[in-house]
């Protein structure tokens, strides 16, 4: 069995939490309010910043010139893709540079983002590109578990949209047969890294939800 799969079935519990959470089933419904949908990008804007960052310094620090170069791809996707749908979705709910301002970075979003600097600078490349996968995949099975689904707040939908496109899977294809090819070159050491970064991302992404709907502060 290929370690994505591996690491995929062993998270399964805290997956589907994710996957399930009121947060989603709010954006499906339409029953979440504008400002925790803006709250909650705002804080998947300072997210986003550090993951498109990581995966630059992931390339950098990568011995394999492929690997360098497929990260350096999917970090071009994320500017192209969800970032500038992101500043998209700013515009149209008028979110300004003083909104980000008045929004600080949140302790669940400052926790997630110093999880994955620390992997990389402790654990190595191997180990980041793990920690980052869990983000684009679930978002991906999100999208993937909304088939079919229709909001009735239409940025609602448009953000559903965004993860059932091609654009945004075929680079999570990418990215799980980047990190089953890295597990391969990897000796049981490494791979035992990489799959406790895979776990603790995932542990972050289900809270990142309910960080969303607490509108978490450092109160």
């Amino acid at each position: 069995m290929d370690f994505s799969q591996q690491v995929y079935q062993q998270n399964q519990t805290v997956w589907q939490e994710s996957i399930h959470h009121p947060f989603i089933k709010k954006l499906s419904d339409g029953s979440m309010t504008l400002p925790t949908f803006r709250y909650y990008l705002i804080q998947d804007h300072y997210y986003l910043r550090d993951f498109a960052r990581i995966h630059e310094l992931a390339a950098d620090a990568s011995q394999d010139q492929a690997v360098k170069t497929l990260l350096q791809e999917l970090a071009n996707s994320l500017h192209d893709g969800e970032i500038a749908t992101r500043k998209t979705f700013f515009r149209e709910l008028g979110i300004s540079q003083k909104d980000e301002v008045d929004t600080p970075i949140a302790p669940t979003t400052y926790a997630y983002t110093s999880h994955m600097y620390r992997t990389l600078t402790q654990a190595g490349a191997p180990a980041a590109i793990a920690g980052l996968l869990p983000c684009a995949w679930l978002y991906a099975d999100v999208g993937a578990s909304l088939q079919g689904v229709t909001s009735p707040v239409p940025i609602f939908q448009a953000w559903i949209d965004s993860y059932q496109s091609d654009d945004y899977t075929g680079p999570v294809a990418k990215q799980i047969k980047l990190t089953d090819q890295v597990a391969r070159q990897t000796d049981a050491t490494g791979r035992d890294a990489m799959a406790k970064a895979f776990s603790r991302s995932t542990y972050y992404e289900r809270d990142f939800w309910q960080m969303a709907l607490d509108h978490q502060d450092w109160q």
